[in-house]
């Protein structure tokens, strides 16, 4: 049996083994770890906070950290933690995926949905979308792999990330600061 898209299965199943691993508590120590670092866990939190199967712990953590931490502090070095693991995500995939990817879009599926999207609608739905899933609680792999896929570069990127990242984790510090 010849699997197409082995790398992208292996990145679901990836998610799945990190859910089985998060789920049920077990990553108590890894959250009091985290907040006995300090700023430097705060950090690590934000980079933890951008993927999907350590999203919730990292946010636990954060509610935890704004009763702890000068806000404004936490929610800019969380936002540097988010950074860099998006930027980790955004080049592997970008770099690892693209065979892939582009097969992928040559699926005939994908090919009547962009027929029916406008060209000018086309040039920014990836990066508005993208944008929009980083901004939320979904996971970032999901935006971070639409724009890796577009045309923005990786400056771009970096920046949209840093800001859309930073104000999710100053919600989520200010919702801590108030339960």
């Amino acid at each position: 049996m010849r699997i197409k898209y082995k790398k992208l299965l292996l990145l679901l199943l990836t998610f799945a083994v990190a859910y089985l691993i998060f789920s049920e508590g077990r990553s108590l120590f890894i959250q009091q770890l985290l907040l006995q670092a300090g700023y430097l866990g705060t950090i690590i939190a934000g980079a933890l906070y951008v993927y999907g199967f350590t999203a919730a712990p990292a946010t636990a953590i954060l509610l935890i950290l704004a009763k702890q931490q000068n806000i404004l502090l936490a929610g800019l070095a969380a936002g540097f933690g988010a950074l860099i693991g998006d930027l980790l995500i955004f080049q592997f995939i970008r770099h690892s995926f693209s065979g892939e990817i582009k097969e992928l879009q040559e699926e005939p599926i994908f090919k009547k949905i962009k027929t029916r999207i406008p060209p000018i609608a086309r040039k920014y739905l990836a990066p508005v979308l993208g944008g929009i899933i980083i901004a939320s609680p979904l996971p970032d792999e999901i935006g971070i792999s639409l724009l890796a896929t577009s045309t923005i570069s990786t400056k771009k990127f970096a920046i949209m990330s840093y800001i859309l990242n930073t104000a999710g984790i100053f919600t989520i510090l200010l919702v801590g600061t108030i339960i």
